[in-house]
């Protein structure tokens, strides 16, 4: 079973349109979701937790049609996003002791266990917590009802490396522990390359990508190459290409595909997830 499941989804907002005929994402991986701004990471989102219905077709998660089960579903979903909704003037243990009754799996010692962790202290309110703190007893909270989908939302945007890394090493702690999937939405890309598995590109509402992280790094390539080996019989053959004064990048699938159509004039490199955004973004790039 896939963990979450897109059919023939639709989503109108507007003059933006969502369209998502097919997407799977596994079970007991880490996904990163990734796009530009405006792109419909947020819309996707809002349509997996709930928040949006459809204009046309299913969201199944864990199995369970969010249409018909979100009371069901909401119970199986942790997030972590903004904004929290916690009241700032109420303190951290009161916080948990107003959640908790909602979650028929709330465990006390996996919320104790991560708030000693995190050192957090529970008789602070929660407007005395810095960005980092309220990112990580966000995450203590969304982790402590043991969901099997955790839905991350720019969970590290604006911390620090080291509150960034300590939220990561929750992360994959908990994975081990329990079976969860995890969907991560972020522009820190350096996140994803340290824990992710899969990688979705979403870009004008439409998956453009969707491909394990393991073959992106050893099977996909950068190519770097004369501006005038670009023709457009080889612009046709890139996922993604972009041309300066200086020359051009494009992105390939296949590094052996990609030394047959530009040769030794080319140098070619392992590409990282922004190579991917960068390169997606604008098919012709610069001219």
């Amino acid at each position: 079973m896939e963990a979450v499941v897109f059919k023939n989804v639709k989503k109108q907002l507007g003059d933006f349109t969502l369209d998502i005929p097919k997407l799977a994402i596994r079970k007991g991986y880490i996904t990163g979701f990734v796009g530009e701004n405006g792109a419909g990471k947020t819309t996707t989102i809002k349509l997996i937790l709930g928040m949006l219905m459809p204009s046309q077709g299913e969201i199944e998660v864990e199995g369970l049609n969010v249409s018909e089960k979100g009371e069901e579903i909401r119970q199986e979903i942790g997030y972590v996003g903004d904004p929290t909704g916690y009241p700032e003037e109420s303190k951290l243990i009161d916080i948990k002791a107003m959640y908790a009754p909602f979650y028929k799996k709330w465990d006390d010692k996996l919320f104790d266990h991560y708030s000693k962790y995190f050192k957090l202290k529970l008789n602070n309110k929660y407007s005395q917590l810095s960005t980092g703190q309220k990112k990580q007893f966000a995450l203590v909270m969304a982790l402590s009802h043991r969901p099997s989908l955790i839905i991350l939302d720019e969970p590290t945007a604006g911390l620090d490396p080291v509150v960034r890394n300590e939220i990561l090493d929750v992360l994959m702690e908990h994975m081990q522990n329990d079976e969860v999937s995890i969907f991560y939405s972020t522009h820190i890309t350096s996140d994803l390359e340290h824990a992710g598995d899969y990688i979705i590109y979403i870009k004008d509402g439409k998956i453009r990508m969707d491909v394990e992280l393991a073959a992106l790094t050893e099977e996909y390539c950068i190519v770097k190459a004369p501006k005038q080996l670009f023709d457009k019989e080889i612009q046709k053959e890139v996922l993604g290409y972009r041309l300066t004064q200086f020359g051009g990048e494009a992105l390939m699938a296949s590094r052996k595909k990609a030394e047959e159509l530009f040769g030794r004039e080319a140098k070619y490199m392992t590409p990282t997830i922004e190579d991917v955004m960068v390169l997606l973004a604008d098919r012709g790039g610069m001219k």
